[in-house]
């Protein structure tokens, strides 16, 4: 009597499913997916691309939406301009988006790989599209990589490499343009690349590497490059909805067969979720690293439920305590716990914008320089000053002396102006009264105002001589 083949389905945790037991790489040539989830992903891909491609171009009051500039240290957000004095708020920023991402992946599991990542969206929105175009479903793309390189198979990888360039040429030059804008941009391209060889040099090094991730590394930028991946396996729980397999439904699997009573679950164990999942795994193992949350398994499941007459949703969105109890979504201590603390990070950074000074100055003593003694009454001190425009105004900006009263200021040379995003400098003189001098060393307060309205307070010490009888 043949015995009955015994499955195991725990051996892909011993392996990674785009490696073979030789450990060489396996290509992924993932079935063309179509359903109802792909089609709202085109939607979500078209809208978000979109606004990537279109961003440098967007303005919020004459000023770019996002504007990057990591070699002058400007930085533009929503069109409101940050400095590197502004570090602090770029932190909280960070320390703020990254436990949203925390929180979002607890609750929604890697929903972000597959509706939203920009790696996802380009290697299975535009450049698998290009694909399945010029070389046809999985089985031709298979057919064509076994093949000879004849004429056939020359000319159709020649031209998807040939637009998988152009179009990472394009996305190299989108991404220059949100460092330095796209006006700059296009003056640079005018002018040549022999004036301008670092920035050249950079929209080709980084157009090589998108060619290099879209048409080589591919899914495996995902699998091994990629943290979040294996992020995730420290943040999901059982209460966590992601891309799920039914098991209670679908388990024991076997085929379908005309005119016999169903005794099996309802998977027919037709693979087609394997086929059309572009990482490679089979859904049905679970929960996996690998797993983008992509939604093709759930479309092609749901096209198969519909076709043998079973309910469809035997692959969907659903936590494991979902499938396994029927338990609905509630809100765990844990997540409460993220929500508190997101909530007043919020706060905290709401609060830092609206108090956020449009000036911020910056007062030294001049170096080498102690105090001058101007007359047996009066002593001075020679400061220098710098002061950064963190709006899009410009200021004609007067200094004050706040304490301690009796002092004055005199500036050296002309007043100072300071334009838009710009930055100012100059030197001037405090006068102390000697009376005024209680120490050798006193702090000072300089008030910095435009029109009567003081926009920055900078405290500095004043040096004077020292102080008989105190």
């Amino acid at each position: 009597m043949k015995e009955a083949k015994v499955i195991d389905y725990d051996a892909f945790r011993d392996q990674i499913g785009t490696v073979d037991e030789e450990g060489k790489r396996r290509w992924v040539f993932p079935k063309k997916p179509k359903g109802q989830h792909h089609r709202l992903r085109v939607i979500v891909t078209v809208i978000l691309l979109s606004i990537f491609f279109a961003g440098p171009f967007i303005k919020i009051g004459g000023y770019p939406l996002l504007l990057l500039n990591i070699l002058e240290r400007k930085f533009i957000i929503l069109g409101v301009p940050f400095w590197p004095q502004d570090f602090h708020l770029l932190a909280l920023g960070l320390i703020t988006l990254f436990l949203f991402i925390i929180l979002f992946t607890v609750i929604f599991g890697r929903i972000w790989c597959g509706w939203a990542c920009p790696q996802t969206l380009f290697m299975e929105m535009v450049f698998r599209k290009i694909e399945y175009a010029i070389e046809g479903d999985a089985p031709a793309q298979r057919k064509l990589a076994r093949a000879p390189w004849n004429g056939e198979k020359i000319f159709k990888k020649g031209l998807k490499w040939t637009i998988f360039f152009l179009i990472s040429f394009l996305i190299a030059h989108t991404v220059m343009s949100y460092l330095i804008s796209w006006e700059e941009l296009i003056k640079i391209v005018q002018e040549g690349p022999d004036k301008h060889w670092g920035k050249f040099t950079f929209v080709i090094v980084f157009s090589g590497l998108f060619f290099f991730v879209f048409t080589y590394l591919r899914e495996q930028a995902c699998i091994v490059i990629c943290p979040y991946g294996r992020l995730q396996g420290a943040l999901l729980d059982k209460n966590s909805i992601v891309v799920h397999y039914d098991h209670v439904r679908g388990e024991p699997r076997g085929p379908l067969k005309k005119g016999q009573d169903r005794t099996s679950g309802d998977c027919i164990a037709c693979k087609l979720c394997v086929q059309v999942c572009p990482t490679g795994i089979d859904i049905k193992d679970g929960t996996q690293m690998e797993c983008v949350n992509c939604t093709a398994c759930m479309d092609v499941c749901d096209s198969v439920m519909e076709k043998v007459g079973f309910e469809k949703g035997l692959i969907r969105y659903a936590s494991y305590n979902q499938v396994e109890s029927g338990q609905k979504f509630s809100f765990t201590p844990r997540i409460i716990a993220y929500i508190g603390v997101l909530f007043a990070l919020v706060l905290v950074m709401g609060f830092s914008l609206s108090n956020r000074n449009p000036v911020e100055g910056t007062i030294l003593r001049t170096k080498g320089t102690l105090y001058q003694i101007k007359d047996e009454h009066t002593i001075t001190n020679l400061f220098n000053i710098q002061i950064i425009n963190k709006t899009h105004n410009s200021y004609d900006l007067e200094l004050r002396l706040l304490e301690p009263e009796g002092g004055s200021i005199e500036m050296v040379g002309q007043g100072l102006h300071l334009n838009d995003q710009d930055m100012a400098t100059g030197s001037f003189f405090i006068q102390m009264p000697r009376q005024e001098l209680t120490k050798m060393k006193q702090k000072v307060q300089i008030g910095i105002y435009a029109e009567d309205v003081m926009l920055e307070k900078v405290k500095s010490t004043f040096v004077g001589p020292p102080v008989v009888g105190k």
